[in-house]
C-alpha cells in the first residue's frame, strides 16, 4: 500500500510495512520491535492491531501489524537520521489530514434536510398528502447523529473489553483486535451497512439491544477462554 495512513474500523492507521518501508527496515525487525512492547507499553493491544496480509509475488499469507497515531509515534521515538526525521513528519501530517478529514460534519444536518425536502415539496406544487409522504421517507432513511455514534461505539468498547476479561486480561493483550474485528462485522452484517455510523437513527434502540445482547462465536469464546485460562495455570504453578 503506497499511501502512508489509510482508514481501518473508522480509525486512522498504518501498518508494519509502511514503515518497514519509509524507514528502511527489514519488516520482521519492525515487527520483532512491537513485538518486544507488548506487556510492556501501557494499553499496547490498543495501539497495535495484529493481521494478515497476503504477499504478492509467492501469494503467502504473512502477519503484520496495523498502527494507530500512537503506537507509531511510540515505535518510531528511537529512529535517528534526518531522512527519518523527515518521514516521521511526513506521517504525523498525514494522519493530522486524514483525521481532519474523518472530523468533518456531514453536509446537512436533519434540520436541514427536513427543510430543504418542504422547500423541493413546495417548489413543486405538491399536494400535502405528497409533501407529508416526503417527509416521512427522510426520517426513515436518516442516520444517526454524532452523539448517537458516540453512545454506540463507547457501549460497543465496554461489552468486547467485557467480554475479553477486562483490559488486564491475556485474551485482551493477545485478541483484543480480533474480537473487536469480529464484533463491528456482526454488527454490521445484522444490521446490513457498510460502517457502524450508517445505522437508520429509527434502529438506535435496535442497535443498542443487539450490543448489549452480543456474544462471539463459540470458537472464539474458546479462544478468549484459553488465552485467559493458560495465564491462569502459569500464575498457580
Amino acid at each position: 500500500m503506497d499511501q502512508l495512513v489509510f482508514k481501518n474500523n473508522d480509525e486512522v492507521v498504518t501498518s508494519s510495512r509502511n514503515v518497514a518501508r519509509d524507514f528502511d527496515k527489514k519488516h520482521k525487525h519492525v515487527l520483532d520491535a512491537i513485538d518486544s512492547m507488548q506487556g510492556v507499553a501501557e494499553n499496547w493491544a490498543s495501539l497495535f492491531y495484529e493481521t494478515t496480509y497476503i504477499h504478492e509475488q509467492n501469494k503467502q499469507e504473512y502477519r503484520q501489524y496495523l498502527i494507530n497515531r500512537d503506537g507509531f509515534t511510540l515505535l518510531v521515538m528511537g529512529f535517528t537520521g534526518r531522512q527519518a526525521m523527515q518521514f516521521k513528519i511526513n506521517y504525523m501530517n498525514a494522519f493530522n489530514q486524514m483525521e481532519k478529514e474523518l472530523s468533518k460534519p456531514r453536509v446537512l444536518s436533519e434540520k436541514e434536510q427536513l427543510k430543504a425536502s418542504m422547500k423541493l415539496s413546495l417548489e413543486a406544487s405538491e399536494t400535502l398528502e405528497e409533501h407529508n409522504e416526503r417527509i416521512t421517507n427522510l426520517e426513515e432513511t436518516m442516520r444517526i447523529d454524532g452523539n448517537q455514534e458516540h453512545v454506540i461505539r463507547k457501549k460497543a468498547n465496554s461489552i468486547v473489553v467485557e467480554t475479553l476479561g477486562g483490559k488486564s486480561s491475556p485474551a485482551y493483550k493477545g485478541m483484543a483486535f480480533k474480537v473487536f474485528s469480529a464484533f463491528w462485522r456482526d454488527f454490521k452484517n445484522h444490521f446490513e451497512i457498510p460502517r457502524y455510523g450508517e445505522l437508520p437513527k429509527k434502529k438506535f434502540e435496535d442497535g443498542l439491544r443487539f450490543i448489549g445482547m452480543w456474544q462471539p462465536s463459540t470458537s472464539l469464546r474458546i479462544e478468549i477462554d484459553n488465552q485467559n485460562r493458560q495465564q491462569s495455570i502459569r500464575e498457580v504453578i
